[in-house]
Formats: structure tokens, C-alpha cells, sequence
């Protein structure tokens, strides 16, 4: 299977799964906001190999694959635990390409290959202070609900689309409305539907939704997780991230 499962086994950490989960890194050279992001050292480690653990130290994890165009996150990766079997083409690792052209020629490729995952596990390598047990109870909902096409893990929203506007004619207009309560927008927020926002600490999906151009299908699982979630995304939170990788549990 590959050398993740060599890795696991000699950690003493037993797949809990007879489906073949996949987990699928995607991590390209080019970073805008922090240049060679995926390889910065953050508490002693390349960002990338906190991630690459967490799938690792998975009980439902089959499979850890890193999607890279670049040489030397391969190396790097493959030396966490990680296959790294291809290399993304150049076209698939722009700032505009999506997700879906990445996991669609990971999988198209691996297919190819003759290996056809039951669920792929999206896991981005800019959030490496996960904990695999939360992401091992998102692959169970997705496992307790066949009929599902994804799971994404969401957060209460910190600010309600219900109190926001648009400018239309030059006129404030307000973006939602509540069926049966006039002016949502002037209510209090305990007045109004909750709202959740994606945070991206796990998503899961079945690689039927990508032959319908999507990324999640029409029937996406809602996974409320209450664990703190941060995000690489400036250098000035790089300090709250060592703090918690020290300070925390993991895997």
C-alpha cells in the first residue's frame, strides 16, 4: 500500500477501516504571502510534516499522498511518510487553479494506476495544528452516512450574513432576509439562524462528486467542530501556531 501504512505499523497505530481512505495533501511551491510556505519551519518542523503526521497517526487513513509540483517538498515529504508517486503539472499549481483540477489528476491518475479510493480526505498543510482524532470522527460520519456525497467541517460564524448589505443603485440593500421576521437586519443576532462558515480542518468527500464537476455533490454533511482552528496565512501567526503545536496533545 505504500509507506504510510509501514509507518503506522511501526508506531504501534492500527488502521481501524476495511475502505480505502485516501488522504490527499495538496501543497504547491508557490506562495505569495509567505514565500516556500509549505517547507517554513514551524516548531521544529516543515509545515507540510505536521499534516503529513496527522494523516499518519489516523485510524481510518489508508493512504497519505502529497500532490506537489515541486522537488523539494517531495523530498521532504516523502521523507515524513508521505507517497508523493507524481508530480502535479505546472498547469494544476498556479494561483488560479482550483481544488478540483488537483484532485481530479490525482485520482484520475491514480486510477490509472488501478487504485480507486472509497473516500478521499481533503487535509491543506496550512492548518497543521489538527488533532487525527477529530479528523478520524469526521471520516466516521461520512462512513455512517453512504447516501452522502461530502462532509466539510464548519465553525459558528463570527459575523451573520443577516446584518450585512450591498450597494444596489446606490442604495443599501440587505443581502438576506428571514421569512416571516421584517428587518432580520436590525434584530438580535440570538434572533437570527445561526450561521456556519467552512474552516477547512477537514473535509471528505467520494470521488463520484468530482465526475460532476464539483467538489461536494448536492448532499454535503455538516461536521461542527468546537476545536480551535488556526491557518497559516501571514507571518504574524506564526507565533500563535508554535505556542499551539507546543502546547498541544497532538497527533
Amino acid at each position: 500500500r505504500g509507506p504510510d501504512h509501514e509507518q503506522a505499523a511501526a508506531s504501534g497505530v492500527r488502521k481501524m477501516t476495511s475502505l480505502e481512505v485516501l488522504a490527499l495533501i495538496p501543497a504547491r511551491g508557490g506562495s505569495k504571502g509567505i514565500p516556500r510556505k509549505n517547507l517554513l519551519p514551524i516548531a521544529g518542523k516543515a509545515l507540510i510534516v505536521h499534516t503529513i503526521e496527522t494523516a499518519l497517526a489516523s485510524r481510518r487513513i489508508t493512504r497519505t499522498i502529497v500532490s506537489t509540483d515541486d522537488p523539494e517538498i517531495a523530498d521532504v515529504a516523502t521523507k515524513a511518510g508521505a507517497e508523493v508517486p507524481f508530480r502535479r503539472p505546472a498547469e494544476h499549481a498556479t494561483d488560479e487553479a482550483t481544488d478540483l483540477q488537483v484532485f481530479r489528476h490525482a485520482l484520475g491518475w491514480l486510477a490509472a494506476e488501478g487504485y480507486q479510493p472509497d473516500l478521499v480526505v481533503h487535509l491543506r498543510p496550512t492548518q497543521p495544528a489538527r488533532e487525527a482524532a477529530v479528523v478520524d470522527r469526521g471520516i466516521d460520519e461520512m462512513i455512517k452516512h453512504p447516501e452522502a456525497d461530502s462532509l466539510r467541517s464548519v465553525e459558528l460564524a463570527e459575523h451573520t450574513p443577516y446584518k450585512m448589505y450591498c450597494i444596489d443603485g446606490g442604495r443599501l440593500r440587505p443581502v438576506l432576509a428571514v421569512s416571516g421576521l421584517p428587518e432580520a437586519h436590525n434584530m438580535p443576532r440570538q434572533q437570527l439562524p445561526p450561521v456556519y462558515r467552512g474552516n477547512g480542518y477537514v473535509d471528505v468527500l467520494r470521488p463520484r462528486v468530482l465526475e460532476q464537476d464539483s467538489m461536494n455533490g448536492a448532499l454535503i454533511l455538516p461536521f461542527v467542530i468546537f476545536e480551535r482552528v488556526l491557518d497559516l496565512d501571514y507571518p504574524d501567526q506564526i507565533p500563535s501556531l508554535e505556542r499551539a503545536l507546543t502546547n498541544s496533545r497532538r497527533p
